[in-house]
């Protein structure tokens, strides 16, 4: 007797790497798309709850940001010995949740608490989605399957902006955030029951204790690498200056050029869901053609990419050189553009320098130090500068704050600079088989 039809094909899904690619996407998606959302609406819960630009800064970024990065470690070590499939499942329900339940916070403490368990839950997405896709990717595969997974973020930027400003005007912020964050459910359900743990099907002898390291030896190989530390500094001082502007571009061009939620929701759309998604394929398909195994040569190229960006965004704030929205516009395509293409390189190589069973637990370290920074400070920074440049700048202090924080991501791409320099003696020479990779051998010293 054969394999019965429906168990055949159950069996064939869950092993098909495109197919957790796929489904992998689709969450990280939805995982991003509150972010987005938040950004886009600060303006309607500032007038509805009363708040002030520190106070929406704290929502936006330290309160999500804090608890996101302390538990995405322990989060990740699970994920280094544990199943990734359940925890994935497990922290989309609690994210999901969440995020419909901010439509129902009646002050600043009660949304204040909710965003920090969507810090947690969303804490349990990106680092073992990674994990999963190293292991079931080549070396020479992964710039380009990274790169599509992090489409995700780019489509997010679509969901958030797009559908979040239209059932913002429509149905008010609070039914946004219900209708947002509800389908996660569903998609938790798919994950935990139509994909499988790839450590199942390795031999006993790969599951043993010493294959899974302390985190003290983990925290040792890590930070041992001196292109790990770099990256590592890079990421933060970049997500500072990213989300220190993302979070508040929304509110800059409500306040400065008078648009409604709706009309900003379907510009932003339009403007990052296309130089989101070209920018992260050209990334990709450019490192997986062109140096699908000389990471050196991508970082400094990421370096490059990385300073033109945020020269293109210090232009959106400029009066002179953007006197009207869509100039603006324009300034902000361009921007995101050459930050996309960073995307999928940037952590392809970092999934490519740490071995199999540290590759969770490296991401969430980066998370921890680029969020507590970057989602932490960037946010919170900004609104707290436009509090202090008011008595100067009056309705244009906003304008001004997020320019003075362009400059810094220079300093994050001469970081990827340095880090391309030590890249080529620290990578596994014998990193290209998947099945290799994941047995979490320590590299020869």
């Amino acid at each position: 007797m054969g394999v019965p039809p429906v168990r055949r094909v159950q069996f064939h899904v869950k092993n098909n790497k495109k197919y957790l690619l796929f489904l992998l996407t689709v969450i990280v998606t939805f995982n991003y798309t509150d972010r987005f959302a938040l950004g886009l609406v600060l303006q309607d819960i500032k007038g509805d709850l009363g708040l002030s630009d520190s106070e929406l800064g704290i929502l936006s970024g330290i309160a999500f940001a804090f608890f996101y990065s302390i538990m995405g470690l322990p989060i990740a070590r699970w994920a280094d010995t544990g199943n990734r499939v359940t925890i994935i499942g497990l922290a989309t329900i609690l994210w999901s949740v969440a995020v419909a339940a901010c439509g129902v916070a009646a002050n600043f403490v009660q949304l204040l608490l909710i965003r920090v368990i969507v810090g947690v839950g969303e804490a349990g997405c990106v680092p073992p989605a990674l994990s999963l896709i190293a292991d079931r990717f080549s070396r020479a595969e992964r710039p380009r399957a990274v790169s599509l997974y992090m489409q995700g973020v780019s489509a997010s930027v679509v969901l958030g902006y797009f559908a979040a400003g239209w059932l913002n005007q429509l149905c008010g912020w609070r039914a946004m955030f219900v209708i947002i964050g509800l389908p996660g459910v569903l998609l938790a359900a798919a994950a935990r029951f139509s994909l499988r743990e790839p450590r199942r099907d390795t031999p006993a002898t790969i599951t043993e204790p010493s294959a899974h390291p302390s985190l003290r030896s983990v925290g040792a190989t890590l930070f041992a690498s001196v292109t790990f530390r770099h990256l590592l500094y890079a990421n933060s001082v970049m997500w500072f200056m990213n989300y220190g502007t993302m979070q508040w571009t929304p509110s800059f061009f409500i306040r400065s050029f008078g648009l409604g939620t709706g009309e900003l929701g379907t510009w932003f759309a339009v403007i990052y869901g296309i130089s989101g998604v070209l920018g992260t394929y050209w990334g990709g398909e450019w490192a997986a053609r062109r140096a699908s195994r000389n990471e050196r040569l991508q970082l400094k190229v990421m370096a490059g990419l990385i300073s033109v960006s945020g020269i293109l965004m210090a232009l959106v704030y400029l009066p002179a050189l953007a006197p009207n929205a869509y100039i603006a516009f324009g300034w902000l395509g361009l921007s995101n553009l050459a930050g996309a293409m960073t995307n999928g390189p940037i952590f392809s190589v970092i999934q490519t320098l740490v071995p199999g069973r540290m590759r969770a637990t490296a991401v969430a370290i980066i998370f921890l130090f680029a969020n507590l920074i970057g989602i932490g400070l960037g946010p919170w920074t900004a609104g707290a500068l436009s509090d202090a440049l008011r008595p100067w700048f009056g309705a244009d202090s906003l304008r001004y704050s997020m320019l003075v924080l362009c400059p810094t991501v220079l300093w994050g791409a001469w970081l990827l600079w340095i880090a391309a320099r030590s890249i080529t003696q620290e990578v596994n020479p014998h990193d290209g088989d998947p099945d290799i990779a994941d047995q979490g051998a320590e590299r020869p010293t």
